[in-house]
């Protein structure tokens, strides 16, 4: 393997051992004894959702309990408000332009974690653990103050590790840190398994019907992150013969799943981010309200369900666009047989696009809430649905496709520099 890939996979591995780190730190002044006490009980529910992104840092009230869901919710502010006013969508796609546009992210992502990290830090007031004892060590109004910039600051560090495992590293940083978070809380799953099963709260038969419908669920994801709609190009005869030492492409590849994970991502941080806020009032008709945003609740799954198509549309129209694929295709000389070139090919693109669109966004809303209201009809007592199996073979999927082309790179790089 080339040393620069190893390193590069290193790099990676640090950043991600160092998340993990992080979530070992608790904020100051809390009782963490009684917080994890109170997680005991909520493990399938709301909270355990928000649990499980974070890497289980929400029960440990670590500096990182908010995880990266307050970037993501800015990213998904930006992505709205770009697609609707033309500068600001303008200022991201030019170089210097797409700087501040990721600054105004930066500061929108501090503004979310204080608000969220002020709303934690309210519900955490009336929290008492089995003898009664406060959640809070110290003064209520200094635990607000250290609790919002503890939180604001391993929010932003956490920002920063993402952003360097993307510059630096192998894969999305951002991705990873969620993926890594998932994947740290199944041995404690695994656990709570084998101890249900052992005390007979839990039939061995219950156990077989979540792993084969664990990995059905991997199998869908796999073959359908694979598929593939290949449009047939041809190539003018000119062209081809100049390009007769290179390999041009004779086909254009459109995913069934052109939006990847990220419509599942953005689609739990909105709604976890209400949840959040409301969860921290004691007010009974906010909290009736906190109630149908539980995701053992039909209605948060039909919610996820119109946010995960929802998202699937509207990322795959900025990903996807086929003018500009149109106008590349005629510049080459290349062109779809029985399509016109230009304004006909653009249009026949997008019409495909859709449907696929169609297609995948579907299977993600289905993979999104199906196996979890499963798993729950199992009595399964820990948070570990569609969405996380989602995320992590995606994830997954992504990083070894990076991988690949990382380690064909080297590949060419090394037989230009010995001259073949």
């Amino acid at each position: 393997m080339n040393k620069n890939l190893v390193n590069k996979i290193l790099i990676t591995i640090g950043f991600l051992f160092i998340y993990r780190l992080l979530a070992y730190v608790p904020v100051p002044g809390v009782d963490a004894s009684v917080i994890a006490s109170f997680f005991d009980s909520h493990q399938s529910d709301a909270l355990g959702l928000f649990n499980m992104f974070s890497g289980n840092a929400v029960e440990r009230m670590s500096i990182i309990a908010l995880g990266i869901m307050p970037y993501i919710t800015a990213s998904i502010i930006m992505e709205l408000l770009a697609a609707t006013f033309a500068p600001l969508g303008q200022m991201k796609k030019e170089r210097d332009g797409m700087v501040k546009y990721m600054q105004i992210i930066r500061y929108a992502t501090i503004v979310i974690t204080i608000i969220q990290a002020i709303g934690i830090s309210v519900g955490l007031q009336s929290l008492t653990g089995p003898n009664g004892n406060s959640a809070i060590l110290i003064d209520y109004n200094t635990f607000i103050l250290v609790s919002a910039v503890s939180m604001v600051a391993g929010t932003m560090l956490l920002m920063w590790i993402g952003e360097q495992i993307t510059q630096s590293g192998i894969g999305n940083g951002i991705s990873l840190i969620i993926f890594a978070g998932i994947v740290s809380a199944i041995p404690s799953a695994i656990g709570q398994t084998i101890t249900m099963v052992n005390t007979g709260a839990m039939s061995f038969l219950t156990v077989i019907a979540i792993l084969a419908l664990i990995l059905g669920t991997v199998g869908v994801i796999i073959y359908v992150e694979l598929g593939e709609r290949r449009v047939p190009v041809t190539y003018a005869k000119k062209v081809m013969m100049q390009n007769q030492n290179k390999r041009v492409m004779n086909y254009i590849p459109i995913k069934v799943n052109l939006s990847g994970v990220i419509p599942v991502i953005f689609a739990s941080a909105i709604l976890m981010f209400p949840m959040t806020i409301l969860s921290s009032s004691s007010n009974p008709t906010v909290l009736a309200v906190a109630d149908y945003l539980n995701p053992n609740s039909y209605f948060f799954n039909f919610l996820t369900f119109l946010f995960v198509v929802f998202f699937a549309f509207f990322y795959a129209s900025i990903t996807f666009n086929s003018k500009d694929i149109a106008d590349n295709l005629k510049k080459q000389g290349g062109f779809i047989p029985g399509i016109r070139t230009g304004n006909a090919t653009s249009e026949f693109l997008n019409t495909t696009a859709s449907n696929l669109t169609f297609t995948g966004a579907l299977y993600l809303g289905l993979v999104a809430t199906l196996p979890f209201m499963i798993i729950k009809g199992m009595g399964v007592p820990f948070f570990f649905g569609g969405t996380a199996v989602l995320i992590v073979v995606q994830v997954a999927l992504d990083t070894m496709r990076k991988i690949e082309a990382q380690a064909y790179m080297s590949k060419y790089q090394t037989l230009s520099a010995v001259g073949l």
